[in-house]
């Protein structure tokens, strides 16, 4: 279920703050009783927290409640995904490869790493393994982010060391569907002695 757009619904507790508020307003002269009751009709109807703002706007003090946008949506890939089979041995792309906006990874028992680090990276990578007891490491470059999510393992393992809450201007992998006996790791690349890996 996704969360409304105006944010979070409000208790009974916020709608009384609010109201406290407005009467405290009208005891400081900072407004009349016609407009006293006129806001505290909004506040009493108010199912939101965006629905506190108009009656409270021109008023000091803090937010009765803090509004919480939605994150916008990360718009879904459109073109044709690039095919990845690596049957039962190892493949690796790195180096500056051309990255699509879409990948899918089908893999009985062989591995792949995709290196992102050192080529060009569409705004959002979706990011399709199809895992036997196959392995994927992805690595991405620094600043990206990943929403694993997505994936369900059965026997295998997920691990992602990349923050997942997608970040503007920043490159943003969509990983998902299925480990049977797998291991799918998400990371950056590591740093040692000048060397990167």
């Amino acid at each position: 279920m996704t969360q409304s757009p105006r944010g979070l619904r409000i208790s009974d507790a916020d709608r009384e703050r609010a109201a406290a508020r407005l009467q405290q307003a009208l005891a400081e002269g900072r407004i009349t009783l016609n407009e006293l009751e006129e806001r505290l009709t909004v506040v009493y109807a108010a199912r939101y927290a965006a629905d506190l703002l108009p009656p409270l706007e021109d008023l000091p003090g803090d937010a009765v409640v803090p509004v919480q946008h939605v994150a916008p949506a990360v718009p879904a890939p459109t073109d044709r995904p690039l095919m990845l089979r690596p049957g039962m041995g190892t493949l690796r792309r790195s180096g500056p490869w051309t990255v699509p906006s879409r990948i899918r990874v089908q893999s009985v028992m062989g591995s792949v790493i995709l290196d992102f680090c050192d080529t060009a990276v569409p705004p959002v990578v979706d990011v399709s393994l199809e895992l036997g007891a196959g392995s994927a490491r992805l690595l991405l470059p620094d600043g990206a982010t990943a929403d694993v999510d997505g994936l369900v393992s059965g026997m295998g393992t997920v691990r992602s060391k990349v923050a997942s809450t997608p970040v503007p201007g920043r490159p943003h992998f969509r990983v998902h569907g299925r480990s049977a006996m797998g291991s799918v790791t998400v990371r950056y690349r590591y740093r040692m002695v000048g060397h990167r890996f």
